[in-house]
């Protein structure tokens, strides 16, 4: 058996180098296909169960009994292709599919993302990532359970773990089903939002219930190549076929400068709340667009200078942090061999991770121009809405009432202000809107399946993990067997992922809040527990439970106190305060840092008057700050 694993482990690059090129031949084979005429929807079809297939034969594949390879892959995750799958763990739909969107309509400001993601790998590498992989542990409660001796630590780790990650996950099968939607929809067959979400849910099963982590990994792996290739194809086909810059990512800086020209060319008038009621178009109570926004800014008040650095920051603060808390991705290191090679895995991710988001400022950019710029063929604003309403892709979007022409001033010509469109489906679009051949339409489907399925994997996975592991065999029954103890992961599987589903299929938030949520709740309960627990010895036990609980309670009533008042569930996902109040400096999308603070305060306060952990545990805490040799505990 381990001559086979470590068989298994060298020809990975092989195995690999193969599927990359397989799926490089089926894009090929797509292209003739359509070229011979065959339709989009069965393109898009091809696509989508071509990569499912695949990732479910590997969740086959890897279909295990063994308790470690169930948590942990066995612990023999290469560097490499460990951050190849934690890549493709953390580029979910919000990733993928949201984040362009947001920086198309929200400008520069959504960039703040980008630097609080990759930010907060440096945390990861430097504060948690080695310590917790030599601690040896299954998850995230786990290390909690083991640093500060108790069940009920334990079970305020559960908590908080699930909360965030019910939120994080419910984001990521909205994504599913947005994309499933479209790539199985035609304007004479629609396919239901709510279908999508379940479709997605059934692969996302069938890749995670029969291998556990260590068929979630090398799905990963295979989910990571289809979402980068299928981001950068698109981005450089557009560069090159309207000469955006061999390398687009060099020029990005005129092409900001084109747009700029061009809205101001154009124009945008801001309509009041009771047009955008009167049109049907969704909108917060201070009157911006919602779910549906405009082509170019302008969806919400401007704020002034200093609010607009101190928004960008707190912002990427609080994604840098929640980074650092999440258990899904802190779990990912404690899959590699050794305390090192987490290190070094954290390195490999944040190499893999770079390449999409590096890359999405510009095809929020280049995406933008082809809808405006007159000298291209694909631009709309400022022709016929009668000659608009006739192009296919515009028709499609309609179809699924993710596109909105409202002709306000009733001239026949389509304004700026006129044309609505759902940020979540700016990069499903792009294709379409550049005039790309319908290939790339369903190769980017697939790669935003991959994206959002791949984190739904790590989430849905963590999430049982920790009630089977840190509830079940922990607490309840710790003479449970090896058996039941997966019969009980498996079940939980289902049961979280199903409830998931359920609330997609309401599409309350759109994903990108939605995903931002997950984060300042991981943060306002995980973060200091976790990192004072590293580097803190005189952290106690009810110092931790103090931190977890306020802190969670205080983050989740500051959200609710900016959101509630104004009964508008489509307010929640805007990042206007209540009350009209735009002097505010934490707004629902922030509410980590109070809830983090008062985590800090409650732990350091609550630990420093209580008494301290015994000798054991100190002498453990000094051993996992040395960053190499065996690890410190070992589980059952």
């Amino acid at each position: 058996m381990a001559k086979t694993s470590k068989q298994f482990i060298a020809s990975l690059p092989k195995i690999y180098g193969i599927y990359t090129g397989g799926f490089l031949a089926f894009i090929v084979l797509m292209a003739f296909l359509e070229k011979a005429g065959i339709s989009g929807r069965n393109i898009g079809l091809m696509f989508v169960g071509f990569t499912i297939l695949i990732y479910a034969l590997i969740g086959w594949l890897s279909r295990t009994t063994e308790v470690d390879e169930y948590y942990l892959a066995g612990k023999k995750v290469p560097t490499v292709f460990n951050g190849m799958a934690t890549a493709a763990d953390w580029m979910s739909g919000a990733s993928f599919v949201a984040m362009a969107g947001g920086i198309y309509f929200g400008g520069y400001t959504y960039m703040a993302f980008l630097i609080g993601w990759t930010g907060g790998y440096v945390l990861v590498s430097t504060l948690l990532a080695p310590y917790l992989r030599k601690f040896g542990c299954y998850t995230v409660p786990d290390f909690i359970g083991a640093r500060y001796g108790g069940n009920f630590a334990r079970f305020c780790a559960v908590l908080i773990l699930l909360v965030a990650s019910f939120t994080y996950v419910t984001a990521q099968i909205t994504a599913t089903g947005s994309i499933a939607q479209k790539a199985l929809s035609t304007p004479e067959f629609p396919v239901s939002f709510a279908f999508g979400c379940y479709t997605g849910l059934i692969t996302i099963l069938i890749c995670s219930m029969l291998g556990g982590m260590r068929s979630v990994t090398w799905s990963q792996v295979a989910q990571y190549i289809v979402l980068i290739i299928a981001y950068l194809i698109p981005l450089f086909w557009i560069s090159w076929k309207y000469n955006f810059g061999i390398f687009p990512h060099v020029m990005l800086g005129d092409e900001v400068q084109r747009l700029a020209a061009l809205e101001q060319q154009f124009g945008l008038v801001r309509h009041t709340k009771e047009v955008l009621t009167e049109a049907k178009i969704p909108n917060d109570a201070l009157g911006n667009a919602t779910s549906l926004k405009y082509i170019v800014g302008g969806h919400s008040a401007v704020p002034a200078g200093h609010e607009v650095a101190w928004r960008y920051i707190s912002l990427a603060i609080c994604m840098m942090v929640g980074t650092a808390s999440l258990p899904h991705i802190l779990m990912r290191y404690f899959t590699t061999p050794t305390v090192t090679a987490a290190r070094r895995s954290v390195g490999w991710s944040l190499f893999f991770i770079g390449l999409l988001y590096l890359s999405a400022p510009m095809l929020a950019t280049v995406s933008k121009i082809s809808l405006m710029d007159p000298n291209l063929p694909t631009a709309i604003i400022g022709k016929k809405i009668s000659d608009v309403m006739q192009i296919q892709w515009v028709q499609n979007w309609i179809a699924v009432k993710q596109v909105v022409i409202v002709d306000f001033n009733k001239d026949g010509i389509l304004q700026l202000s006129e044309w609505f469109m759902n940020e979540d489906v700016v990069v499903l679009a792009t294709p379409e809107i550049a005039g790309l051949p319908y290939v790339i339409s369903g190769l980017v489907a697939a790669g935003g399946l991959a994206a959002a399925m791949s984190t739904a994997d790590g989430l849905i996975l963590a999430m049982a993990n920790a009630i089977s592991h840190d509830v079940y065999y922990k607490m309840i029954d710790p003479k449970a067997s090896v058996q039941k103890r997966l019969i009980v992961a498996r079940v939980l599987l289902v049961v979280l992922g199903s409830l998931a589903a359920i609330f997609a299929s309401f599409r309350l938030t759109g994903i990108l809040g939605a995903v931002a949520w997950a984060f300042d709740f991981a943060m306002s309960g995980l973060f200091f527990p976790l990192v004072l627990g590293v580097w803190w010895k005189r952290a106690t036990r009810s110092g931790a439970i103090a931190g977890m609980l306020c802190g969670l309670i205080a983050g989740t009533a500051y959200l609710v106190w900016v959101g509630v008042p104004n009964k508008d569930i489509t307010f929640f996902m805007g990042a206007t305060p209540w009350k009209d109040i735009h002097w505010i400096f934490v707004d629902n999308l922030r509410f980590g840092i109070p809830g983090a603070l008062v985590s800090l305060i409650a732990m350091v306060s609550v630990s420093l008057v209580t008494k301290p952990e015994s000798k054991a545990v100190m002498d453990m805490v000094d051993e996992v700050r040395i960053a190499s040799g065996k690890t410190v505990i070992r589980n059952a």
